[in-house]
C-alpha cells in the first residue's frame, strides 16, 4: 500500500502533537511493508534527510505566514501526492482538508482525514480565516472516503453537527523513561525545589497565561517550568512573556523536545494543562505516561483521559484561576497521595493508548476503503 501523509509540518518531530502523530504511525505503517511519504515543510525540517524511521521525506516550500503556511504546502504536496499515484492520501487537521477534493474526486486515491481538534475555534484565527476553516470543518466531514477522530467527544460532535459517523481512532503514547533530575535541574536552573510544569503552544486556547496568574497564589520555592514557544501567535507569546516576568520562579525555556523534555515530565511535581479547546492533547498522556500527577481542565478530551478528579489525577473548571491555584496549592502541600493516584493513572493510560492499536486499527480503515469492504 502506498499512502501520502499530508497537512503535518514534518518529520522528525521536534514540537507538535499531530508530527509525533504522523511520526509513530508512519514508522508503524512503513514498518508493517507500507511505502509512506511524509510531505515536510522547510520551515520546520532542517536538514536534507530523504528518509526518516522507514518513511520517505517529500521536502516541498511553503509561504511561511499564519494564513499561508499550512494551505500552500499542503496544495502543492496534493498535486505531488495526486501525481504519484498513492493508494491513500492522509490529510492531517482541518485546513490542510480544504484541498481534499482534488484527490477524491481527481484521482483513484482513497482520502483519509485525521481531525486532531476543531481548528476553526482557535483564538488566533480573525474572522476570513475563520470562515475558511468553518468549511473546512464542513468539508472534513464530507469530502473524505472516510474521517478519523482522536478522541470520543470530536466523534460525537461530527455525529450531532453533520450526522457523519467519523472513526474514532485515539492518538497513543511510549512508555516514559525514568531517568534522574540532576541534568535537567541544572539545565533549566531549577535547583532542588519541586517545580510544576505546562508543555504546549504558547497560544489563547491552551491558556498558559491563566496557570502563570494560579501560580502566583502558590506559596514557597516551588517553580513552574512554561515550555512552549509561538504558533503565529507573537503578540499573545508577548504576553505570557509580561505575566512570567512578574514571577521570578516562572521559567520560560521554549519549546523543549526529545530526552530533555522526557526529563521534565519524569521529574515534575504535577503537569498542569488548563486548556479551554484540546483534540486529544498528546501532552497530557506523555505526562500520564512519565508517572507525572496531572491537574488539568474539567473540558471532554480531558475526563476523557483522567475520567474523574481523584489524587493524581485532578480537575478544574476551565478559566476557573482561583479554583486553579486552590488545586496547585493542595497537590504541592502534599505529593504523597498524588504520586500513589499517578502510579494508577500511568498504568491504565499505558494500557488504552497504544500506537501499536493505533496503526493496526488505520492500516484496517485503509484496507477496507481500498476493497471496499463495509
Amino acid at each position: 500500500m502506498r499512502i501520502a501523509m499530508v497537512g503535518v509540518r514534518g518529520v522528525p518531530a521536534t514540537f507538535g502533537g499531530t508530527e509525533h502523530h504522523v511520526e509513530q504511525l508512519g514508522s508503524r505503517l512503513a514498518a508493517r511493508g507500507h511505502e509512506v511519504a511524509v510531505y515536510c515543510r522547510p520551515n520546520y525540517v532542517q536538514g536534507p534527510l530523504d528518509s526518516y524511521r522507514g518513511m520517505r521525506l517529500r521536502h516541498l516550500p511553503t509561504v511561511g505566514t499564519k494564513h499561508l503556511d499550512a494551505i500552500v504546502h499542503s496544495g502543492l504536496s496534493t498535486i505531488d501526492a495526486v501525481r504519484g499515484g498513492y493508494d491513500v492520501v492522509h490529510y492531517h487537521a482541518l485546513g490542510p482538508g480544504l484541498v481534499a477534493p482534488l484527490p477524491r474526486y481527481a484521482s483513484r486515491a482513497k482520502v483519509v482525514l485525521t481531525v486532531h481538534g476543531m481548528d476553526n475555534e482557535r483564538a488566533k484565527w480573525g474572522r476570513v480565516a475563520k470562515t475558511a476553516l468553518n468549511t473546512a470543518a464542513w468539508m472534513s466531514a464530507h469530502v473524505p472516503d472516510a474521517t478519523i477522530t482522536v478522541s470520543k467527544a470530536l466523534t460525537a460532535h461530527y455525529a450531532q453537527a453533520y450526522g457523519r459517523q467519523a472513526h474514532f481512532i485515539p492518538n497513543g503514547v511510549n512508555a516514559g523513561p525514568r531517568r534522574s533530575a540532576e541534568a535537567v535541574r541544572r539545565r533549566f536552573d531549577l535547583g532542588a525545589d519541586p517545580y510544576v510544569l505546562y508543555v504546549g503552544r504558547l497560544v489563547p486556547e491552551k491558556a498558559p497565561d491563566l496557570l502563570i496568574r494560579a501560580f502566583r497564589q502558590v506559596p514557597g520555592d516551588v517553580r513552574l517550568v512554561v515550555a512552549g514557544g509561538s504558533a503565529f501567535t507573537d503578540d499573545y507569546v508577548e504576553k505570557v512573556g509580561r505575566e512570567a516576568a512578574s514571577d521570578p520562579r516562572v521559567v520560560l525555556p521554549g519549546y523543549v523536545y526529545g530526552d530533555v523534555l522526557s526529563d521534565l515530565y519524569a521529574n515534575a511535581a504535577v503537569f498542569v494543562l488548563p486548556s479551554f479547546l484540546e483534540g486529544l492533547p498528546l501532552t497530557l498522556l506523555e505526562a500520564a505516561a512519565h508517572g507525572a500527577a496531572v491537574v488539568a481542565s474539567d473540558i471532554p478530551p480531558h475526563r476523557e483521559v483522567l475520567l474523574d478528579d481523584g489524587p493524581g489525577h485532578r480537575l478544574f473548571p476551565p478559566g476557573d484561576e482561583a479554583e486553579l491555584a486552590a488545586v496547585l496549592r493542595r497537590t504541592v502541600a502534599d505529593p504523597a497521595p498524588e504520586r500513589q493516584g499517578a502510579v494508577a493513572l500511568c498504568e491504565r493510560v499505558m494500557r488504552e493508548y497504544r500506537w501499536d492499536a493505533v496503526t493496526e486499527a488505520t492500516e484496517d480503515l485503509y484496507g477496507r476503503l481500498l476493497t471496499g469492504r463495509p
